[in-house]
């Protein structure tokens, strides 16, 4: 059963207190990554054996598999995916970034180039649930910047096939090439490429403790999104919320892995206790019962707090992925949230919106790292390259200003550089 703490907040940190795995990862992804850097692809045909039960004939996705995705899945649901893909371009569309140029001084030029990053890896999870939202989530973004090639690489089913709503979604969001292969050999076949899938420049995308350890060896000869921790959602709720709603919102961020954390701040005792005994009636209806209850004994949490101030001082503090504010006026608060990586307002607004169907993207910061990064964006698929352009006049004016400040940091050579150009024209 979920925690009821009534002492309000002695601290920010005791929010979110993740269970941990306890096995260290690291050696068998460095010995993964090895393998996959030794051997390619069948490396890829060996893990995927191994790990996915799955054997393979090609690691590529055909575009004979992603025709036969569109018959198996529901034309509903297609219908769902295009206009989910919709709001998410729309959205995203509004945080494309401009090159500019500064000419305001004579024979001076300067500015900013944006560049596509050239090529992408998504990675899409696959094991204990498919995530097409993660594919519209991710290669979305990436299109809209421009970038030349995206791949996607997820784990194959048993029967050594896709999931069909990955397939469907990967092309409906515009993705390249689709590759079957998951976890942490995945993440190393982007960033050093086998003989079918290339090496890439970027890999961004969700995955459990493997696939993060794995993003965290390649990063810098690759560039990542982030390290995701295991999701987490804090609730801000006053007593005029439905228990129910507040109990099902908790359960939904449960439910997606043991080591999620749900959490509940609210000012009201007896509505606390109310949400407890929804959470237990709600939690025997879920399929996935097992996960969402090890996250909601083992992390889940209800704060009592004599004023909705303390929760929202507290919030800044510890930074969550997920921010509801389930209150009468959520818009009074906005402006005082300081860090949170996606904030969703009022009491018809489940974070669920954001998993799949409102714009904004569900990659998001995790583990108090809202306070310093933000959620995927179209940014996160360019890079900034600046240039200066001076005439010889307008060198000239500078060249001793310059010269002068190098010898103040003792790099004469610096200093040279901004004066050889016109000391052979004195000696003339």
């Amino acid at each position: 059963m979920i925690k009821i703490l009534k002492s309000g907040i002695n601290s920010p940190e005791e929010i979110f207190s993740h269970t941990t795995p306890t096995s260290d990862v690291s050696d068998i992804v460095a010995d993964i990554i090895s393998q996959v850097r030794k051997n390619g692809d069948k490396a890829l045909f060996m893990y995927a054996e191994k790990f996915d039960k799955a054997v393979l004939s090609s690691i590529e996705v055909t575009k004979e598999e992603i025709d036969e995705a569109f018959t198996l899945v529901e034309p509903e649901f297609v219908e769902i995916l295009k206009e989910a893909a919709e709001n998410i371009k729309s959205f995203h569309s509004r945080q494309v970034k401009n090159s500019f140029i500064i000419s305001e001084k004579d024979g001076v030029i300067t500015g900013q180039k944006v560049t596509p990053i050239e090529k992408v890896g998504l990675y899409v999870p696959g094991g204990t649930a498919a995530y097409p939202s993660t594919v519209l989530m991710d290669s979305i973004p990436a299109k809209i910047a421009g970038c030349c090639e995206i791949c996607i690489t997820t784990p194959p089913m048993s029967n050594g096939k896709v999931n069909p709503a990955i397939l469907a979604a990967a092309k409906i969001a515009g993705v390249d090439r689709i590759f079957k292969t998951g976890g942490a050999q995945a993440v190393a076949a982007l960033a050093y490429g086998t003989q079918t899938i290339p090496k890439v420049d970027k890999i961004v995308g969700p995955g459990n403790a493997f696939v993060a350890e794995a993003k965290r060896q390649v990063f810098g000869l690759v560039d990542i999104d982030m390290i995701a921790g295991p999701s987490e959602i804090l609730v801000i709720s006053d007593n005029k919320s439905d228990p129910a709603f507040i109990a099902a919102d908790l359960l939904s961020q449960a439910e997606h892995d043991k080591n999620a954390s749900a959490v509940l701040v609210t000012d009201d005792e007896f509505f606390a206790e109310k949400v407890s005994l929804e959470i237990e009636k709600q939690l025997e209806l879920l399929p996935r019962k097992e996960i969402a209850r090890a996250s909601i004994d083992n992390n889940g949490k209800i704060i009592v707090t004599k004023s909705l101030e303390e929760i929202i001082d507290a919030a800044n503090e510890i930074a969550p992925e997920h921010l509801e504010l389930c209150v009468a006026n959520p818009f009074d608060y906005l402006d005082k949230i300081k860090n949170a990586g996606s904030i969703f307002m009022g009491r018809y607004c489940p974070e669920v919106l954001g998993d799949y169907f409102a714009g904004p993207n569900h990659t998001l910061p995790t583990s108090g790292t809202a306070r310093f990064s933000s959620p995927l964006s179209v940014d996160d698929f360019v890079k900034k390259s600046q240039f200066t352009y001076y005439t010889e006049a307008a060198l000239s004016k500078v060249a001793d200003k310059i010269a002068y400040f190098a010898e103040k940091e003792g790099l004469s050579a610096h200093a040279r550089s901004a004066t050889i150009r016109f000391e052979k024209k004195e000696e003339k």
